[in-house]
């Protein structure tokens, strides 16, 4: 299946330096070298001004989270419907860094992945286990757990994306070997199976500290289907060399 490349630029980018990692993107992705699919998830506050700068190119774009309901007294909070109306496809749910700040539960992400499902966008869910409970060797008992309490009833694999984010390697410039990547992947795959329809069409991403030289290297382990970035997608040169790295 075509890979995809989503960048997740977190709590980072005022209006000039966001639109200008974005432009520069448009014009590589314009250049005509063979890419895969790109996604950008840049805060709520240049998801309108980012969309404006990749409309009529192949880069779509995501939001990093979104509330249950679609509208309501939800102060300081961002609906799906939301997000569909600024122009995203996708959204990021139930992101460790979330899951730990904000102490959102398997039951509190289902509700979130259903609500994004409702407005039409694609889930990017994300899994993942601590160092403590990788060196417990509960790795695939942890990923399996977050995979049934977050993925609500009738999904296809349209509607779906998964991320596998072992927490112990986001931003620490380590990463799990190729082997360890396979089986947790792999393990993703009949996790699926029987909850997702087209399981086996479900795209299955590795984030954890993906660079530019590593990219391609875990890109090429079986199941590994994309990647999602993390502070390499904040550099025009380190993203565009990791999409290189999947075409």
């Amino acid at each position: 299946m075509r890979k995809l490349i989503a960048g997740n630029w977190k709590m980072n980018g005022l209006k000039a330096d966001g639109v200008a990692l974005a432009k520069e993107l448009v014009r590589r992705a314009a250049a005509g070298s063979p890419a895969p699919d790109l996604l950008l998830c840049p805060p709520a506050t240049l998801l309108t001004l980012v969309a404006d700068v990749v409309a009529g190119s192949n880069i779509r774009l995501g939001g990093q989270d979104c509330h249950t309901r679609q509208r309501g007294a939800h102060t300081g909070d961002i609906s799906a419907a939301m997000l569909r109306d600024a122009g995203c496809s996708h959204v990021i749910l139930g992101h460790s860094e979330r899951r730990t700040d904000h102490h959102e539960s398997d039951a509190l992400i289902r509700a979130k992945v259903k609500a994004a499902r409702e407005a039409g966008l694609v889930a990017i869910l994300c899994v993942g286990e601590t160092a403590q409970e990788r060196d417990a060797g509960r790795c695939l008992d942890i990923v399996s757990r977050q995979i049934a309490g977050s993925l609500p009833e009738g999904l296809s694999a349209a509607e779906l994306v998964i991320a596998y984010e072992p927490i112990w390697a986001i931003g620490t410039g380590r990463t799990p070997t190729p082997a360890e990547i396979a089986a947790v992947h792999a393990h993703l795959r009949v996790a699926l199976e029987g909850r997702v329809a087209g399981a086996a069409s479900v795209r299955l991403l590795y984030g954890g500290s993906v660079k530019p030289n590593n990219a391609w290297e875990l890109l090429r382990i079986a199941n590994v289907d994309g990647a999602l970035v993390g502070g390499a997608s904040l550099d025009a040169a380190d993203f565009w060399a990791i999409a290189e790295a999947a075409a």
